[in-house]
């Protein structure tokens, strides 16, 4: 077990209670999506797009995966796929999620075993751990009162542990044996805004890092939103979060039948290039050492298929959630279900 795992080990067993309302719960609040997990069934995500209501205006439909958010102040906000259905929606990618981890965290307050009031152990992640943990913490720990799809709800925060993100998705390929005993690892994080690295070492230590505010998948659709062949097409403008969408739908545009994946190569390779060239530059007094590069994040699907093969590349299975997956604590001797399905 690495020092990384072991610490989280301890951290797990510190917090665990005979309290029977006590939950834990790992949260992984992307630029794209927030992802979360409670160690059971599948990890379960909440596209990151909201819409501010007036208080004259009426929701439309609200559901599990696109909650209503209202606070004790009265304000409403509609997260998920159904903000799109309101003008002006938007979008987390192009905005500061640390200042959202509250509304993050009640979105993915789903009812627990029928109740709603509860004490939540928070394992969480965050790109830049020197800058936002105390900030994250201090917004997260304590009591949180509001109503989720018209549901009061009532949770005290009683623990919140920061992680650099990036390296529950390294945890996670431990588990399922991705990661060799000996040598560097490089795990590149591909993410909706943003995309990371982290050099760890056999004992899973982060030695160096680097974060890239910009260049994740978002930097890709925005790029293909202003080719005139979609544009033109369109009549109109394009919009990068529905490029982003279509990624994972056969690289359409939402429902109008344009797609762009005949020429979306022109725009892949100089994004991939581009991701690559950076990572070898930052780590070529490492690279003798290096014995594996651990791909991972919601964007790394995008150039699954140019690494597979590559001896020292792994991309991880079901990327979206190797994050959260590895955020959840296991203490020593505990296996959870590591299944991709």
């Amino acid at each position: 077990m690495t020092t990384t795992e072991t610490r989280r080990a301890k951290a797990i067993k510190e917090s665990s209670t005979p309290s029977v309302l006590t939950r834990t719960l790992a949260l992984d609040a992307g630029n794209y999506d927030l992802k979360f997990w409670d160690g059971t069934n599948h990890p379960r995500a909440i596209r990151s797009v909201r819409y501010q209501l007036p208080q004259g205006r009426d929701a439309v439909r609200f559901l599990d995966t696109s909650p209503l958010i209202e606070l004790p102040d009265h304000t409403r906000y509609h997260l998920g796929v159904q903000a799109y259905k309101y003008r002006r929606q938007q979008q987390t990618v192009i905005e500061n999620k640390v200042e959202l981890a509250r509304l993050h965290l009640y979105a993915c307050l789903e009812p627990w075993d029928n109740a709603t009031e509860f004490s939540l152990n928070l394992y969480i992640s965050t790109p830049e751990l020197g800058k936002n943990q105390n900030v994250l913490q201090s917004q997260l720990m304590g009591v949180h009162e509001f109503k989720r799809n018209g549901v009061p709800f009532r949770v005290t925060v009683d623990r919140v542990e920061v992680e650099r993100e990036g390296m529950g998705a390294y945890i996670y390929a431990q588990r399922l044996g991705l990661i060799p005993d000996t040598g560097y690892t490089v795990v590149i994080d591909i993410g909706g805004g943003t995309w990371l690295t982290r050099l760890v070492d056999a004992e899973g230590d982060v030695i160096d890092e680097n974060v890239m505010d910009r260049g994740g998948a978002y930097e890709l659709a925005a790029s293909i939103s202003f080719d005139k062949r979609l544009i033109d097409a369109l009549g109109t403008t394009v919009d990068p979060g529905i490029i982003m969408d279509g990624f994972k739908t056969g690289h359409s545009y939402a429902d109008t039948g344009l797609a762009w994946g005949a020429w979306l190569e022109e725009y892949l390779d100089p994004w991939f290039r581009g991701i690559f060239q950076t990572v070898k530059a930052q780590y070529t007094p490492y690279m003798a050492r290096v014995t594996r590069f651990l791909v991972t994040g919601g964007g790394s699907y995008l150039i699954a298929e140019r690494l597979a093969g590559r001896k020292l590349f792994a991309v991880i299975p079901d990327p979206q959630f190797a994050n959260v997956r590895g955020l959840f604590p296991v203490a020593e001797g505990l296996q959870l279900c590591m299944t991709t399905r």
